[in-house]
């Protein structure tokens, strides 16, 4: 019979390299960009890519329209997520002023406004990409606007699993880490003076039924003129 104590020694080796192991695979998922599998199966938003560097990448998205709740102040990105996707949810499935269908697209973008502090709400505009079907008149709907960008550059980090609202921060952080001193830095800089430095915006692909080949991407919109 095997003792408790070489157990409990057993037990904290496995979690040990069980933790080892999880940091390695974050560590090749930051520095991995993958093609969101769900882009396979729905249509999203089309892109150039120019640039791969270490943990992130330089996109150059195609012009195109967003269909967007109107700013949800929560102290979580997760629970306004939910808030604003049942709105949109709603709208995709006919509670529009057409009462017309729209094909489900990826990915589902939150834009954040942190707060100041952590116990105050930071502001949070969740967004539908519109399929290019109805992107010359996307139907109205009360309590949602129509964003339309024209191509816009984007640098992006990706991190796989369950969004959670501890490590999106970090996320962001990182991204903002990996560019710095980079020939995108000064573009994004000047995009992001002042007030909106912390501004960014999460992409989801997945639903939230998937466990697995999950992917979620950290963006930072900025301007090359």
């Amino acid at each position: 019979m095997v003792s408790a104590g070489i157990f409990d020694v057993f037990k904290l080796s496995f979690l040990v390299s069980l933790l080892s192991n999880y940091s390695n695979i974050q560590s090749i998922w930051n520095n991995v960009e993958v093609f969101p599998p769900t882009c396979n199966r729905i249509e999203c938003p089309t892109y150039d890519l120019l640039h791969t560097g270490k943990g992130f990448e330089i996109r150059r998205y195609n012009s195109s329209v967003w269909i967007s709740t109107q700013p949800i102040h929560d102290t979580s990105l997760v629970a306004a997520t939910r808030t604003g996707f049942r709105q949109l949810f709603d709208y995709i499935r006919g509670k529009n002023d057409n009462q017309q269908k729209i094909e489900m697209t990826g990915p589902v973008m939150t834009q954040v406004k942190p707060s100041d502090g952590p116990f105050c709400a930071s502001s949070f505009v969740v967004s539908f990409y519109v399929p290019k079907e109805n992107q010359q008149n996307p139907p109205s709907a009360k309590g949602l606007h129509v964003q339309k960008w024209g191509p816009t550059y984007i640098a992006v980090r990706q991190f796989g699993g369950f969004v959670a609202d501890e490590d999106v921060g970090e996320e962001a952080a990182a991204l903002y880490a990996s560019v710095e001193g980079t020939v995108w830095s000064d573009a994004i800089d000047k995009s992001h003076p002042g007030d909106s430095a912390t501004n960014y915006i999460v992409a989801q692909y997945n639903s939230p039924f998937e466990f697995r080949n999950r992917v979620n991407e950290i963006w930072l919109t900025f301007d090359l003129e």
